[in-house]
């Protein structure tokens, strides 16, 4: 038999826009899926007008585009798609697409997404980065040209693209004014994608601009609405125990150490009631119990309870796993600290030797800066045999050109 004539200009747009199914398109549009297979026939039915704003807006194309032919008399009324582009990041040219992407686009977006969110632990910052914003550049391309899920995945992965490049810039490059620019096109992309957990994870991130530099009332304000938009998007336990620990590292940039031990302790407890059954985000990568410590660890030392600082790190050094290597360097610097305030400077000295042994593998411009710290608090033993021999590492040809060079 042969078979039977389609609406195949609707079909492809149904399936290009990320509805592979005509019940997905029905729910998405509030009708019966009886309704989309008679759209779907070889001669469809002219929609009301507001199913015709409706498919227009979620297929991005005019309804005669969609394989629609207007009565006789209404030939005026095929609308063109409406707000395509409309709210677009600030990047993204404020025009309607020529022409539509497949659905496939999203996943291979994803897919180098994802990729450079691995390659972040072992790549150079400054080597990774070019590609990070390139990649970027093309997700606010792909945007306009994309519709209904199809473009809702392509802004979720391109805002997580613009949180990666703002860490870089943050943490490893060390360009904090770069950092805000970027991770507010990330916070532009999370609104496009409607995604709350995005959202929350970017304002957070936001947060450390002001509060490294101990500007607590600015870096609270915008964990308040990171914490909103958590709750928004129903964050799981793992989420929300890091939004704890970037509070309690700004309050204790601030000096308020007994707050932050207190968010610590919440964040432990969070992580303990929820026994590891909450599925994360792939995104969340950067934080995991083993990471909490250190965080209290961090707190401890800086609130000069050196004993429970020691046992602390020395834990975390013991379960962070071999592929969190950035972290590494950085608690191999706090114990360096904690020996340099308990007056060992040869402990002090051995514990920095190593995380410059780790840089030296993979290089993080926050374990440099705990090594820096060490330095200059061991300022009192610096004609010490073991401090010398730290200077001739730290400031030894391959550290020096390295540190520069990334």
């Amino acid at each position: 038999m042969p078979k039977t004539a389609i609406n195949t200009r609707l079909r492809s747009a149904r399936i290009a826009a990320g509805y592979h199914t005509q019940q997905e398109l029905a729910d998405a549009l509030g009708v019966g899926v009886r309704q989309v297979r008679r759209w779907e026939s070889a001669a469809p039915p002219w929609p009301h007008p507001d199913l015709q704003a409706a498919l227009t807006r979620t297929l991005g194309q005019g309804m005669t585009d969609l394989g629609f032919a207007p009565p006789s008399g209404q030939e005026g009324a095929a609308m063109r798609p409406h707000g395509l582009g409309a709210a677009s990041l600030a990047s993204v040219p404020a025009k309607s697409a020529t022409t539509v992407q497949p659905a496939t686009v999203a996943q291979d977006f994803i897919a180098v997404t994802a990729a450079h969110r691995r390659l972040y632990w072992s790549v150079a910052p400054a080597t990774l980065h070019p590609a990070v914003i390139a990649h970027a550049a093309l997700g606010c391309a792909l945007l306009p040209e994309t519709v209904g899920r199809t473009r809702q995945a392509v802004a979720a992965a391109l805002a997580e693209s613009w949180l990666l490049a703002g860490r870089i810039e943050f943490f490893d490059l060390r360009e904090e004014s770069r950092a805000e620019e970027t991770w507010l096109r990330g916070l532009q992309a999370a609104r496009e994608a409607d995604d709350h957990l995005l959202g929350a994870t970017v304002l957070a991130h936001m947060a450390f601009i002001p509060g490294w530099e101990g500007c607590r009332d600015a870096a609270v304000q915008r964990l308040v609405a990171a914490r909103t938009y958590a709750r928004r998007g129903d964050a799981p336990a793992l989420l929300l125990a890091w939004l704890d620990a970037v509070e309690a590292e700004c309050e204790t940039r601030a000096g308020n150490t007994r707050t932050a031990l207190h968010l610590i302790g919440h964040g432990e407890d969070l992580l303990a009631e929820s026994s590891g059954q909450e599925e994360p985000p792939g995104w969340l990568d950067w934080f995991s119990p083993a990471r909490l410590a250190a965080f209290k660890g961090n707190v401890q030392l800086r609130a000069g309870h050196l004993p429970q600082a020691r046992t602390t790190l020395s834990d975390v050094i013991e379960h962070l796993a071999d592929t969190e290597e950035k972290q590494r360097s950085v608690v191999l610097g706090d114990l360096a600290a904690v020996e340099a305030a308990a007056g060992d400077p040869d402990t002090a000295c051995a514990y920095a030797v190593r995380a410059l042994d780790q840089l030296e593998r993979t290089w993080y411009a926050t374990g440099m800066d705990r090594v820096r710290e060490v330095r200059q608090a061991l300022t009192p033993h610096q004609h010490q045999a073991c401090v010398r021999e730290l200077d001739e590492r730290l400031y030894g040809w391959g550290t020096t050109v390295s540190a520069l060079a990334r």
